[in-house]
């Protein structure tokens, strides 16, 4: 099965810029499997928000919350996903998940979960 691995959350402050990773490891055939990956958020007290999806085609969507903010990108040579976040604001405070599936169907309800990384956005 695949692993995931975020890294680079933190504390920044509003207008500030973060970037998260997302390693991803496993069988080649896993590897081979995964064909969207993406970024979920959890604020405390609110469910878990799909942010950001990439095909392996490099198709994406965001959520409206995040359009011309965020940007997710991937490695594919190096099976890493990214999100580049700018423009942080307080209400991107949030554990981030990266997540990986065969298709955006599963994404979306029974995914490959990262552990999290949590982004604190404050002055």
């Amino acid at each position: 099965q695949v692993q995931l691995v975020e890294s680079g959350g933190g504390l920044v402050q509003p207008g500030g810029s973060l970037r998260l990773s997302c390693a991803a490891s496993g069988s080649i055939f896993s590897i081979f499997s995964i064909n969207v990956m993406g970024w979920y958020r959890q604020a405390p007290g609110k469910q878990r928000e799909l942010v950001a999806t990439i095909t392996s085609g490099g198709s994406t969507n965001y959520a409206d919350s995040v359009k011309g903010r965020f940007t997710i990108s991937r490695d594919n040579a190096e099976n890493t996903l990214y999100l580049q976040m700018n423009s942080l604001k307080p209400e991107d405070t949030a554990v981030y998940y990266c997540a990986a599936a065969p298709s955006i169907v599963i994404l979306t309800t029974d995914p490959r979960w990262g552990q999290g990384t949590q982004v604190t956005v404050s002055s």
